[in-house]
């Protein structure tokens, strides 16, 4: 690890620490009434990064477990700061999944706001070779938590006297560590490295002309990474982070006018959602320089009516997985064009980033056709190494040419003669709900887990909005109590995985292959030939 007392374009923080310099006295966060100025939160990070290095001397990853507060804001850059990993985590998460993510990423430290505390001692009670904990914003220790040198306090900390300068590792070092839904049962970690994600933020940074007079919407948890444009885009450019939380998010566009939002980020879902409600009504976005969507498809319909409601606005649809670092291929809309060129509705994903490579390939590696559909596989500086502490799933999710690896996104595309890429829907079982990634099959395995269910299949349906997708479960078991399965769900699922509908069957239908026919159930629950449970 080496240290470094002058900013560096090959890290995740590099743009913040510069904002720092240039823009001391600016607001850099904007957190209900309250305003942190880049001065603020840098001092607050670094004297955060020194009570961290007094627990562990050399922390490799330090987990954030919050919501919205400073502490998953000022405790990532303090991470970050350390040298070491970020790892979020959300207290809106089941406490066994995030136990399962403290023990497989072998936290050092972990970092917890005041309203986390109860599920901080539910989580680290009973584990072994639990962390040291961090409390920043509180002297009382809940119970499960044990008082002594594996904890500190607020007076400790603010006692603590701020690192000088933050520490560096090497530019291939890794910058945060998220777990995704996996197909096993258990979330998948994605590690991405400096070099990762410096790449991305650079080609986002010429693409853009953010300035210090922007403010930055945050729609996002980080626990999914399209949060790191928000925090890293704004504290890059020296702008204004404003978070939305609770009933911001049930009214955005009155948050935008009223916060006067010049740069907006969020999933498509959102804007379908206001699209479909009328609330969308033309020239009622005046501040808006640009609006960016991502995470699931784009409805040609509901980017028309944006672009309308914020005419000084340019929309673009950002397209990429996880492993390849937030997004990797982009479209900007163009009322006259863009419309023809939406294929099922769907707004195009566009061409690849500079340094970035796209190819639809077969299942057996070789390209497709022109005008064939195939497998969106990625190259570049910004698709990851491979999935934390698992060999075998990351050999599979590449295809090893002579030239170099494609990651496979799993993802289904065409192309059109001028090299503009459209989404053409899944290649497995996964799916996004709101943005977040999803298994099916992780949802599948904590089905049967519940008593009395035999056997449960989880179909992805379009939703009552256009452009969204909701998950039916469907259940085999006599004794299957709908009731106590949704409720044990939600002890182990986030609740974007939880199914919005449950239906009861006594034998699922078979394929001529004797496989589960899953188009069955999906067109049985869809023409409502399969009633859902009342819940």
């Amino acid at each position: 690890m080496q240290d470094s007392s002058s900013p560096s374009l090959r890290f995740l923080h590099s743009g913040f620490r510069s904002s720092v310099g240039r823009h001391p006295h600016r607001a850099a966060l904007l957190l209900g009434e309250r305003v942190w100025t880049y001065a603020e939160l840098d001092h607050l990070a670094r004297q955060w990064a020194a009570a961290l290095l007094r627990v562990n001397a050399r922390p490799r990853r330090v987990g954030i477990l919050g919501h919205r507060s400073i502490v998953t804001y000022a405790g990532f850059l303090a991470a970050l700061y350390t040298g070491a990993a970020a790892v979020p985590l959300s207290s809106t998460y089941p406490v066994s999944r995030n136990r399962d993510v403290v023990e497989r990423s072998g936290l050092c430290a972990l970092l917890t706001d005041g309203g986390s505390l109860p599920h901080a001692a539910r989580l680290l009670s009973d584990l072994q070779d639990a962390p040291p904990v961090l409390i920043p914003e509180s002297d009382d220790v809940p119970p499960g938590l044990h008082a002594g040198p594996d904890v500190l306090s607020g007076g400790a900390i603010a006692a603590q006297a701020p690192l000088p300068e933050p520490l560096f590792p090497g530019p291939g070092d890794m910058a945060y560590l998220l777990f995704t839904s996996g197909s096993t049962g258990r979330p998948k970690g994605v590690p991405i490295s400096h070099a990762n994600v410096s790449a991305f933020l650079r080609v986002n940074t010429e693409r853009y002309d953010f300035s210090p007079e922007d403010r930055f919407s945050n729609t996002f948890d980080q626990t999914f990474d399209l949060s790191v444009f928000d925090l890293f885009m704004a504290w890059g450019s020296g702008g204004c982070l404003v978070p939305l939380d609770g009933p911001d998010l049930q009214a955005p566009l009155s948050f935008i006018r009223d916060q006067e939002i010049t740069v907006w980020f969020s999933v498509p879902s959102l804007a379908v959602l206001q699209h479909n409600s009328g609330a969308l009504t033309p020239g009622s976005l005046p501040s808006l320089r640009w609006s960016l969507f991502c995470g699931e498809a784009l409805a040609a319909s509901a980017a028309a009516a944006w672009q309308a409601a914020a005419p000084q606005s340019v929309v673009e649809n950002l397209y990429g997985p996880t492993e390849a670092t937030i997004a990797s291929t982009v479209y900007r809309w163009n009322p006259q064009r863009s419309p023809a060129l939406s294929t099922n509705g769907i707004v195009p994903i566009g061409r690849p980033y500079p340094g970035m490579e796209a190819a639809l390939l077969a299942a057996d590696g070789t390209p497709v056709a022109d005008g064939g559909t195939g497998e969106i596989c990625l190259r570049g500086p910004q698709v990851f190494d491979g999935y934390w502490q698992s060999p075998e799933q990351t050999r599979r999710s590449f295809h090893e040419q002579p030239d170099g690896s494609w990651y496979r996104t799993g993802d289904l595309g065409r192309r059109t003669a001028d090299g503009i890429f459209l989404y053409a829907g899944r290649l497995d079982s996964q799916v996004k709900i709101l943005g977040h990634r999803v298994e099916l099959g992780e949802v599948e395995a904590h089905l049967r887990d519940q008593e009395g269910v035999d056997q449960a299949v989880v179909v992805a349906v379009p939703g009552d909005e256009e452009g969204t997708t909701v998950m039916a479960a469907v259940l085999c078991g006599p004794d299957a109590d709908v009731y106590a399965v949704e409720e044990g769900l939600r002890d182990c699922l986030p609740p974007y995985m939880i199914p919005l509908t449950f239906h009861l069957v006594d034998r699922l239908p078979l394929n001529a292959n004797g496989k589960i026919d899953r188009g069955a159930l999906r067109e049985q629950v869809t023409s409502g030939e399969l009633e859902p449970f009342p819940l």
